[in-house]
């Protein structure tokens, strides 16, 4: 067994002269990240980020009380976006209607809706209350012609039946941290969607989602972090940081034998693709 590498390490590795091609973190929670190691200071973490070829990080919401918090970050540093929505483990703390949520995609630098979605595997107990959710923020994105980002865990069937019933083909969205099966990453692509891979994928009991990254379209792929949660092999245990993404990247495209550089390349675009306003 090798032991993990340092920070020191991590920092010779990434060296801005070889960054290589640009990468998207499409999705991280700048908010929450744990900055001891970089004194506090966020934006070390993300020069970090940057000097491993990160070029854009989208800061996800997840409840009406982080909404002002991430729309500060994104208007602090650049090459950062965001997007504002009530994550289904969060409905209890505040729900917005769809008005509510047509009035916060205003904004400046929300690039989309979410997360929101559903989750039965921590709490059975609100399954309403997230179906109601999920549907007003996939309402709210058709008329505000964004895209959602979607959080969703033993919801299979309620996931992709509600996309189908309330969702905007035209401004569909990603199911983030995907760990589901390939029926419903199927059934998902074909209602328009984007399929993004975490960390989770390294991970050695992962070996039904590798498959699954095996099968998705290369133009429907994104890459993510989901920082400061699921940090990759082999960070895995201690807190993610947006440059891990690299890590990501580099495991898929080692999975599905292309070069580092056409799946960054690829899943940068697909990035702008889903989420124009970010460009």
């Amino acid at each position: 067994m090798t032991s993990e590498p340092s920070q020191s390490q991590a920092d010779d590795k990434s060296t801005a002269g070889d960054q290589g091609p640009l990468l998207v973190d499409s999705h991280c929670h700048l908010d929450r990240l744990k900055l001891d190691q970089f004194d506090g200071d966020l934006n070390a973490a993300l020069e970090l980020a940057r000097s491993r070829g990160v070029s854009k990080f989208l800061c996800v919401g997840i409840s009406l009380d982080n909404v002002e918090r991430v729309v500060s970050i994104a208007a602090e540093h650049p090459d950062v976006v965001c997007s504002v929505g009530v994550h289904p483990l969060d409905v209890d703390s505040g729900l917005a209607d769809v008005e509510k949520l047509l009035e916060l995609a205003q904004k400046p630098g929300v690039v989309a809706l979410g997360e929101t979605g559903l989750d039965y595997y921590y709490s059975t107990e609100t399954r309403e209350i997230q179906q109601h959710s999920f549907t007003a923020h996939l309402q709210a994105a058709g008329r505000a012609g964004l895209p959602v980002i979607v959080h969703t865990r033993d919801a299979r069937e309620d996931t992709i039946d509600l996309i189908r019933e309330h969702g905007s083909p035209e401004h569909a969205g990603v199911l983030h941290c995907f760990t589901e099966s390939w029926e419903m990453a199927r059934a998902a692509l074909d209602l328009n969607y984007y399929i993004s891979l975490s960390g989770i994928v390294t991970f050695k009991n992962a070996a039904e989602l590798r498959d699954v990254a095996r099968k998705i379209p290369l133009d429907r792929l994104l890459v993510e972090t989901d920082s400061p949660y699921l940090a990759p092999v082999p960070y895995r245990g201690k807190p993610n940081i947006p440059a891990y993404v690299r890590e990501v990247a580099e495991f898929i495209a080692e999975l599905r034998g292309i070069p580092y550089a056409e799946l960054a390349e690829i899943t940068t675009e697909n990035f702008y693709r889903l989420f124009p306003r970010a460009a």
